[in-house]
C-alpha cells in the first residue's frame, strides 16, 4: 500500500483501530522529520516487529529551549514522504502544532521523569526531556502502538523513555535501533547539515574518542575521570568544544562505579553550527 499521510488525531485512531481489530501489530517510529538513512533503518526494523508501520513527523516546540534551533530545524516534507515510500512505510502522522497542543504549550499538561533528565544532555538543555516525554506520551496515546522504535544514538532519550513507559505502566514495547553511521564513523543526524565543509573531515572526532575510551576500559583502565578528561582534550585538540564526555552505568546513567559491568560512554560536542551527540556501549567481563 502507498504511504497515507494523516494530519488529524481522530483520523489516525480510526484507521489504526481497523488494523487492530484484525489482529495486526502496530509499530510506531516517532521522528522530527528531515529524514536520512538512519531513519530509514528504523522503518526497516519496524517491519520486523509488526504488520503496520506508522511514522510520525512533528518538530516538537516543547523540547526546544531558549536560543535553540526550532525555527531553523529543517522541514523537508516532500523528501521525507519520498523516503518513507521507498521503505514501504504505511502511514505518516503529520500533525500541526495546534493539533498536538490545542490549548497552547503554556497550558499543556506535562510528563516529567525525575531521573536521568538533569544530567548530560539534560544539563545542557533544561526542560528538553520534559518536552520529549510529554510529546512521546501523547503520541503513544494517539497511536496506541504495540511497539515503538527509537535510535540508540540518543541513548539518554532511549533510557528516559524506557523508564517513563515502566513508571506509567504503558503496554508499548520499546525497541532500540543500532546507530547508523557515515563511512568515517560519524553518527547520522539531521543536524549534520549544519557542519561546515572545513569541519566535516574532523567531525568524527567524537566517535573516535568514544571508541578510544572504550578500548581503554576494556584493557583494564578504570580511572574513568582521567579517561573522560583525556577524551575532552582530544576533542579540543580537534578544534571542537566538548559539552560532556561521561562513562556511565548504561541503565541509569549514573557515573560508572568500579563494580558496574554494563557501561555506556556518552559524549557531546559543539561545532560552529551544530551540537553533535554519540555514544558506545560495552560490557566488562568479571
Amino acid at each position: 500500500m502507498a504511504l497515507q499521510v494523516i494530519r488529524g488525531i481522530s483520523q489516525l485512531r480510526s484507521v489504526l483501530d481497523k488494523h487492530r481489530q484484525t489482529g495486526e501489530r502496530i509499530v510506531c517510529v516517532p521522528t522530527m522529520g528531515n529524514l536520512h538513512e538512519g531513519h530509514m533503518a528504523l522503518i526497516q526494523l519496524a517491519h520486523k516487529h509488526g504488520e503496520v508501520v506508522v511514522a510520525t513527523i512533528f518538530v516538537n516546540p516543547l523540547q526546544f529551549g531558549l536560543n535553540e534551533d526550532w525555527d531553523q530545524y529543517p522541514r523537508t516534507f516532500d523528501s521525507d514522504v519520498d523516503k518513507l515510500n521507498s521503505v514501504n512505510c504505511h502511514y505518516l502522522f503529520f500533525p500541526t502544532d495546534e493539533e498536538m497542543y490545542p490549548f497552547g504549550m503554556d497550558n499543556q499538561t506535562r510528563v516529567f521523569c525525575p531521573t536521568m533528565t538533569d544530567v548530560l544532555c539534560g544539563a545542557s538543555r533544561p526542560g528538553h526531556f520534559e518536552g520529549v516525554t510529554t510529546v512521546v506520551t501523547k503520541l503513544f496515546h494517539i497511536a496506541d502502538p504495540d511497539v515503538a522504535i527509537f535510535g540508540e544514538k540518543d541513548w539518554q532519550q532511549l533510557a528516559v523513555i524506557r523508564r517513563m513507559v515502566a513508571d506509567l505502566c504503558m503496554r508499548v514495547k520499546i525497541v532500540g535501533a543500532p546507530i547508523a553511521r557515515d563511512h568515517d564513523g560519524l553518527a547520522l543526524s539531521s543536524r549534520n547539515a549544519f557542519i561546515s565543509e572545513d569541519e566535516r573531515p574532523r567531525a568524527n572526532q567524537l566517535n573516535k574518542s568514544l571508541n578510544w575510551a572504550r578500548e581503554q576500559i576494556l584493557s583494564g583502565n578504570k580511572d574513568y575521570g582521567r579517561i573522560e578528561a583525556q577524551a575532552k582534550q582530544q576533542i579540543l585538540d580537534a578544534g571542537f568544544r566538548p559539552d560532556y564526555f561521561s562513562v556511565c552505568n548504561a541503565q541509569n546513567l549514573a557515573p560508572a562505579l568500579d563494580e558496574d559491568t554494563d557501561l555506556a560512554i556518552l559524549g557531546a560536542l559543539f561545532t560552529e553550527g551544530a551540537r553533535l551527540i554519540d555514544n558506545v556501549q560495552l560490557k566488562i567481563e568479571r
